[in-house]
């Protein structure tokens, strides 16, 4: 499949399962592997391993146009969803003839870059900012779309036209003790009329003052730890409130707040101000019904979170949480008989090492297994005097070799 397109297969002639040699950023340069019900496709450096389908470098020019020959069974465009990580924006080229689905770009970026997609047929795209490297702007599309920015939202702005749906899921701390975190300024996003934020349940609460920036929404989506609940009253123009995943509702308004709203949804909140939600949202339904779908359910004590989102392995694949959170069972028992700091050392560094000859601990993986080291440290012990975050970190960097 030369870039010379009188060589090239027709577009959408290629629908059956194989491995097809493509010209990705030269002659012959990638085999393309097919398979039968796949439909994803990943595109990046090689430091991502198996998390990429076909390797490229960050900075590397890219041939989309190799793609147009795929499609799938029912003849659609192949890939459906595609993920890439690098700087060539020209996927964006691209989609002006020939639509995306699904887009994930995780933009690797050695200066600040500005970007027209206002001509690309995106139905979904979401943009992954790095905490490193230079700022985004990006023209957005004039089709209706859906938009995702993930990670250091100070680095991203989008200009022109707004999506039809914004879901923001700003890179914050850890702990939920951490002080607020303040969203950046998003410019002109904010007269998005559809607004979704997606947080850690456990992970530094989100201050909601921000949202007095949006003046125009009726549609908010709230999935995390979030604080200056009361604000939301502000918001009385809202039609559709969704609460998921939410361990404090603390000051949560009265549903008289919005006397537009048709759709509530809570699910997975906090006890206590869910049992006075789910009683609201039956007076409500006696004075006006419910003109979409009103659920509050799965209320949770406090002790559910702890034990669901307590340790950094929730979101780690099955058989290595497992691996992982033995590990600290293990280590959090030695803990406990701990009664020096040599002691104390010997549990962090043998739990450390326990991951040194695993495969797939990359960055994600070491700043969970980090958090956890920190957990350890202020777990119960004998020793008689405080296990300092600096000194376990200093155990887990000296024991790791990830």
């Amino acid at each position: 499949m030369s870039k010379d397109n009188q060589t090239r297969p027709p577009v959408g002639s290629i629908r059956e399962e194989g491995c097809y040699p493509i010209d990705l950023t030269g002659p012959g340069s990638h085999t393309l592997v097919i398979q039968s019900g796949v439909g994803s496709l990943s595109v990046g450096p090689s430091r991502l391993g198996k998390k990429a389908d076909l390797h490229v470098a960050p900075d590397a020019k890219i041939d989309w146009t190799v793609f147009d020959a795929f499609s799938t069974p029912a003849g659609s465009p192949w890939p459906r969803y595609l993920r890439y990580t690098g700087s060539d924006a020209g996927f964006f080229d691209w989609a002006q003839r020939r639509p995306i689905e699904e887009m994930t770009w995780a933009p690797i970026l050695s200066a600040d870059t500005v970007v027209d997609a206002s001509r690309s047929n995106l139905n979904s795209l979401h943009i992954e900012m790095n905490p490193s490297g230079g700022r985004l702007t990006l023209k957005l599309p004039k089709r209706c779309f859906l938009l995702g920015v993930s990670g250091d939202l100070s680095r991203f702005s989008g200009t022109g036209d707004m999506p039809s749906s914004l879901t923001l899921a700003p890179r914050t701390g850890r702990r939920k003790n951490d002080t607020p975190f303040l969203m950046p300024d998003l410019g002109e996003l904010h007269q998005v009329t559809s607004l979704a934020l997606h947080h850690a349940p456990l992970g530094q609460p989100i201050s909601l003052a921000f949202l007095s920036r949006f003046p125009n929404l009726n549609s908010l989506h709230l999935r995390g730890n979030f604080c200056d609940m009361d604000l939301l009253a502000r918001h009385s123009r809202l039609t559709d409130l969704e609460l998921r995943f939410m361990p404090d509702l603390e000051g949560f308004p009265s549903l008289n707040a919005w006397p537009s709203l048709d759709t509530l949804i809570a699910y997975n909140v906090e006890e206590s101000e869910g049992k006075r939600l789910k009683q609201e949202m039956k007076t409500r339904a006696k004075t006006r019904p419910w003109a979409g779908h009103a659920s509050v359910s799965q209320l949770r004590k406090p002790e559910w979170w702890t034990a669901e989102f307590g340790r950094p392995f929730s979101s780690w694949p099955k058989h290595l949480a497992k691996l992982a959170n033995e590990a600290y069972n293990v280590a959090l028992a030695n803990l406990a008989q701990a009664r020096s700091l040599a002691e104390a050392e010997a549990a962090i560094t043998a739990f450390t090492m326990r991951f040194n000859t695993l495969k797939g601990i990359e960055t994600t993986e070491r700043e969970d297994l980090a958090e956890a080291v920190w957990q350890l440290s202020q777990a119960d012990h004998l020793v008689g005097q405080p296990i300092t975050e600096d000194m376990a970190l200093r155990w887990f960097d000296a024991a790791r070799k990830y």
